[in-house]
């Protein structure tokens, strides 16, 4: 089974100091009758639930297909947090994978606690995401040169896709090495072309390689076991269930 190495890395986000801390409860101390102790809880299940179920497609529709998905990604985005581009391709990524591995039954919600973690579903740095899923300007992770905490990672593609030439670096909203791009990389936009910078390809293919690491996602130990291929480490792996969950209830994350 060939495995996603990646170096243990903290989340994208900005780092929450005692200060960041302080505000987030003095502002939920502020806000306690607005609403915000109505929140329904995050659920603590492994693994995290489906969330709102998709409406049937035609998955085999010409050009984007996931585009069909508009009126209930319209529904979910504004309560997300999430665009509806990188919702309609978390769901795509589900329907095309309850069709071809239903055995599966990965959630739309695990595939966007992976891309929130990842790359806060396209948008680190200032990168958006055009209404064809792709991602602009490229997000690339570090070098992969081995040093303190890093992976080292030759170059595997003459840097075609992540444009260095000497390391590996992990390229898009779903952070993947060249490597394992080329190995499972799929084209799911109807461009022909497997992009690592296009959500919708990159969401199908994380999709693809996690039904293939853990098999039956329906339970807790598949669950993990698919969670753990893709980054080996705990904390990333309860930080992707939390997002899930929260999301599975119709939470921002």
């Amino acid at each position: 089974m060939m495995r996603r190495v990646r170096p243990r890395k903290a989340d994208v986000g900005p780092t929450v100091s005692r200060v960041g801390l302080f505000g987030s409860a003095l502002a939920l101390v502020l806000l306690t009758g607005c609403g915000t102790t109505n929140l329904t809880p995050v659920p603590d299940s492994m693994p995290p639930g489906s969330g709102a179920p998709l409406p049937v497609i035609d998955l085999d529709a010409p050009g984007r297909s996931a585009i069909q998905l508009g009126t209930w990604a319209k529904e979910q985005s504004e309560v997300l947090g999430i665009s509806e581009v990188a919702l309609e391709a978390y769901g795509y990524a589900a329907a095309v994978m309850a069709r071809s591995r239903p055995e599966c039954g990965i959630g739309w919600t695990t595939v966007a606690g992976i891309a929130s973690v990842e790359s806060r579903h396209g948008t680190y740095h200032g990168a958006k995401v055009a209404a064809d899923g792709k991602v602009s300007p490229p997000i690339r992770g570090i070098a992969l040169d081995g040093g303190p905490d890093v992976a080292h990672i030759p170059d595997t593609d003459q840097g075609k896709y992540d444009g260095d030439p000497v390391y590996d670096r992990a390229m898009g909203p779903f952070q993947f090495i060249p490597e394992t791009w080329q190995h499972w990389g799929v084209d799911a936009n109807g461009d022909g072309i497997a992009d690592p910078d296009n959500i919708d390809d990159a969401a199908l293919t994380a999709a693809r390689y996690l039904c293939a690491s853990g098999g039956d996602l329906t339970g807790a130990p598949g669950w993990q076991q698919a969670l753990m291929t893709y980054n080996q480490s705990t904390a990333y792996m309860n930080k992707v269930r939390y997002r899930a969950a929260a999301y599975s209830v119709g939470r921002e994350a």
